[in-house]
């Protein structure tokens, strides 16, 4: 009889095992089964993030993440089961482990309170669909940024963040938010994880292959404006902005002053999520392509059933919040 179990001890092995080749980005094995432990020693891994299995006795069928956000659709708090890492056992395919693997996974959530769950498919809509999933457009953006002939840097003060600016770019998500149908409730340990993650992924992988830029406009003491990218070689990834000014001019002086670094360097290629009516004036969008990774919800009770009728102007959701 297959059991639900959660995916600790020689099971995690087995399945970090298995995954390993899909789903390294680039880690070594150890640092693989590194990065998932100290994503669970965060504040908010710890409350909101498991592994889980299905297993025959010994046998590991499959395994998925499951995530727990809290999250705002029409005015109205619901909680949200991320589910994502959706992996069957080579052994074990084509037997319908996956399928009821998510299933009781979605019972589960249920049960404990969830009202939608998500994810984000890299193979398309047709397997989730099937199991009531829908999917909602979502886009990646290449950015241009303005920069004067002399490639200057803005004449604003910027710095690296630290963990005394979270609770302002908490607060600053938090207004910002409150314009769209559907967000997360971003508090200030979810933000830290979203970061945390991306260091992790550096720090861990090989030396020079990625880097994290964390940096905040201040103004007073406090944060006023902050970029999060992620860097791979000459290509920046946005993976969240902020800014107390609603036009984000202090988020496009940010990026500015990054690229005016080292003006000997190539510019960077810069791509992102922003959010519909967040362009800071420095800022111009080339080019836009759907998102490799499609957003799909499925309503777990009454309450989340409008998520269905999102459109991509209805959300604030940034790269770095993707699992």
């Amino acid at each position: 009889m297959t059991q639900l179990v959660p995916a600790v001890g020689a099971v995690l092995e087995a399945v970090l095992d298995a995954t390993y080749e899909i789903c390294h980005q680039g880690l070594s094995r150890a640092a693989y089964g590194g990065f998932w432990g100290a994503q669970l020693g965060t504040a908010w891994g710890r409350g909101h993030l498991r592994r889980l299995a299905l297993v025959d006795g010994d046998e590991v069928l499959a395994s998925a993440k499951i995530w727990s956000f809290d999250a705002t659709l029409d005015g109205a708090p619901i909680r949200i089961a991320g589910l994502g890492a959706v992996f069957t056992q080579p052994a074990h395919r084509r037997r319908g482990a996956a399928r009821e693997l998510i299933e009781r996974l979605l019972e589960e959530s249920a049960r404990e309170g969830a009202d939608l769950a998500l994810l984000f498919s890299e193979i398309g809509p047709e397997y989730y669909a099937r199991l009531g999933f829908e999917p909602i457009a979502t886009t990646v953006k290449q950015l241009g940024v303005f920069e004067s002939d002399r490639y200057g840097a803005p004449a604003t003060m910027i710095r690296g963040g630290e963990d005394r600016d979270l609770a302002d770019i908490a607060a600053m998500e938090q207004a910002r938010a409150a314009g769209y149908r559907f967000h997360l409730n971003r508090d200030r340990d979810l933000v830290h994880f979203a970061i945390a993650k991306q260091r992790l992924l550096a720090g861990l992988g090989a030396p020079g292959a990625r880097e994290v830029l964390f940096f905040i406009a201040e103004e007073g003491a406090s944060a006023a404006a902050y970029v999060v990218i992620a860097v791979n070689g000459n290509e920046w990834m946005l993976d969240a902005a902020g800014d107390r000014d609603p036009t984000g001019a202090r988020v496009g002086a940010i990026l500015q002053g990054l690229i005016a670094r080292d003006p000997a360097q190539a510019r960077p290629v810069i791509s992102g999520s922003l959010p519909t009516g967040f362009l800071p004036p420095q800022v111009t969008i080339v080019g836009e392509q759907p998102s490799a990774e499609l957003m799909m919800v499925r309503p777990l009770t009454s309450s989340a059933a409008a998520a269905t009728s999102l459109a991509p102007g209805d959300f604030l959701y940034w790269r770095g919040d993707l699992f």
